[in-house]
């Protein structure tokens, strides 16, 4: 056993094996020992280098969210020729990841060999991710996801990662992957690294979050990205909460604060609770759009739900779980509501997700009232309207036995101008007290 740099965490070096690694990470619950388990096997009867883009595709798609992932439909133009737009790209809320996967297809050489042939490869694709950025900007592409859906792509609306991913069976000890500077962050992994973090993370929000902040941090070997994740996450475990308006989402607001990056993997309390988020996802993503939206609202919805904080997951399942078992316990004609609410550290970004005794065209008309005054108070507050949005999403119960419950989506952006007779009407509606004082709608 050998001390990585951080007191919490551990190395377990098995000498039979060279490529396995477990960690043994010291929590506040104890030690937790983490296999990280091999890549996904690649595809069979495919060849190699797609195989392993495939993989990757597959990696993220199951558990990340399919509507994330993306490749161009055909190529992009340049010149007489035309330009592959990346093997594969991350698209989630402001933030895109250009993915070049490289693939080792014959046996491996002297380590020495190796280690110019990943040099090599590695500048490749950092120039050819460069290049398809570049190309995003100047000239917008059609981008179909995992579910087959068309989105089109404008380089300039998005933050952007370069990604090296590596397949290869034996990156020899201790390689940094260098390159040119690409006027962008930019990141090496192998297979197994990528797989790790959506794995553990269950977020391509996360993920995408994770690689940009990693590419701002020094290289590391290839294959080592586990040890490096539990490194930060051992720092954001210590980082002491930021200090935010909890007033902003009225007098009962708590400050809640989880770390970045999680520890323990996303799902590990042994419930299923943490799913809660994805099927709300797949509901999301499976339902028919009506008139005038289109997938480009779908991606945005999507993306704004992704954004709940990882390690908050499994505790926003279990409430919602409550939820949907408590509305039905009304009186026949009557309605209970219950809502949790939740804002970004930044104010602009605002989630609520209710559960209410069942849906009809009056339940979705209050909902759209509760969203749009949430979001009126806290711009009135923060003065920042323009860069704000607020994501509603409904669970009402269902007792059909065809599904568990209905899933109902509202968002609002900007400045609402909602006139002050609907304002009232609204104030009267949502914002009356109980007997003790409490909000009647607010959990």
């Amino acid at each position: 056993m050998t001390e990585t740099p951080s007191p919490a965490l551990w190395r377990l070096v098995d000498e039979d094996n060279a490529t396995s690694l477990t960690l043994i990470v010291e929590t506040p619950n104890g030690p937790h020992l983490r296999r990280i388990p091999p890549a996904l096997p690649l595809p069979a009867h495919v060849e190699h280098g797609t195989a392993a883009e495939e993989a990757a595709h597959t990696a993220a798609a199951t558990w990340g969210l399919p509507d994330f992932v993306f490749q161009q439909v055909g190529n992009a133009a340049k010149g007489s020729g035309s330009r592959e737009q990346g093997d594969r790209i991350l698209i989630a809320g402001h933030r895109g990841a250009m993915v070049q996967v490289k693939a080792r297809t014959i046996a491996p050489k002297a380590d020495a060999l190796e280690a110019n042939w990943i040099q090599k490869v590695a500048a490749k694709a950092m120039s050819q991710a460069k290049g398809s950025v570049r190309q995003l900007r100047m000239l917008p592409a059609d981008m179909v996801n995992g579910r087959g859906r068309v989105l089109h792509v404008g380089g300039n609306d998005y933050e952007w990662v370069s990604v090296f991913l590596l397949d290869h069976p034996g990156v020899p000890e201790g390689i940094t992957a260098t390159w040119q500077p690409t006027g962008m962050p930019s990141i090496a992994l192998t297979r197994r690294d990528w797989d790790f973090l959506f794995n553990q993370l269950r977020s391509t929000t996360a993920v995408l979050d994770y690689l940009f902040r990693a590419a701002k941090e020094p290289a590391v070997p290839l294959g080592e990205e586990p040890v490096r994740y539990y490194e930060l996450a051992a720092a954001d475990a210590d980082t002491p909460p930021g200090d935010i308006d909890t007033g902003l989402v009225g007098e009962d607001g708590v400050l809640y604060s989880v770390p970045q990056l999680p520890q323990a993997p996303a799902g590990d309390d042994g419930t299923r609770a943490h799913l809660m988020i994805r099927f709300m996802l797949e509901d999301i993503a499976l339902s028919p759009l009506a008139d005038p939206l289109t997938e480009a609202n779908r991606h945005t919805v999507l993306g704004d739900l992704d954004r709940l904080p990882v390690a908050a997951r499994a505790e926003w399942g279990r409430l919602l779980l409550d939820m949907l078992d408590d509305v039905p316990k009304v009186p026949t004609e009557h309605t209970k509501w219950r809502f949790r609410r939740q804002l970004d550290a930044d104010g602009t970004r605002q989630l609520i997700v209710g559960a209410a005794t069942r849906f009809d065209n009056t339940i979705r008309t209050a909902f759209t009232s509760y969203v749009q005054l949430r979001h009126h108070e806290v711009t009135s507050r923060t003065g920042k309207a323009e860069g704000s949005s607020a994501l509603g999403i409904l669970l009402t119960p269902r007792h059909d036995g065809l599904r568990p419950w209905d899933t109902s989506t509202v968002r609002v952006h900007g400045d609402l101008d909602l006139p002050e007779e609907d304002l009232r009407i609204y104030r009267t509606l949502w914002n009356r007290t109980a007997e003790d004082g409490s909000p009647v709608t607010q959990d």
